[in-house]
């Protein structure tokens, strides 16, 4: 089930950076949450169901000209797999830049994701994993 879940996690990312949101939203419970650490992160936002993901894909393309997550590395824990690898945005308005590694726990559910967290500390996603030193 493990590897099932990180293909999973694998294909929803891929429709994400292929800007394919539906197909994204496909790979998501419909009352699923996503944690951003960047749309809403400082605020503690939670976008819950696919209306609050349309809702936080439609903040960033309105706050972000760029804005990449690419994560290189999985381990698949049974119904959670935590991601690491790398974020870059840069803001519209701003023109500010970030460019940082980051950590993402996914737990699912019945072949969903049911919950993503995001972390701009790598350290942070293996500690809510509960993997942390």
């Amino acid at each position: 089930m493990s590897q099932e879940n990180v293909e999973i996690v694998r294909r929803s990312l891929a429709a994400y950076a292929g800007g394919d949101l539906e197909e994204m939203l496909s790979y998501f419970d419909p009352e699923g949450e996503l944690h951003s650490a960047i749309i809403g992160g400082a605020e503690g936002r939670v976008y819950r169901g696919h209306d609050g993901l349309r809702r936080w894909f439609a903040e960033t393309q309105e706050s972000f000209e760029d804005l990449r997550t690419e994560l290189t590395e999985f381990r698949g824990l049974g119904d959670r797999v935590v991601g690491f690898g790398h974020i870059h945005a840069r803001g519209r308005e701003s023109g500010l830049e970030l460019d940082s590694a980051t950590g993402w726990v996914f737990e699912l559910r019945a072949g969903k994701v049911v919950k993503a967290q995001g972390f701009l500390n790598p350290a942070d996603a293996l500690e809510a994993a509960g993997l942390g030193e």
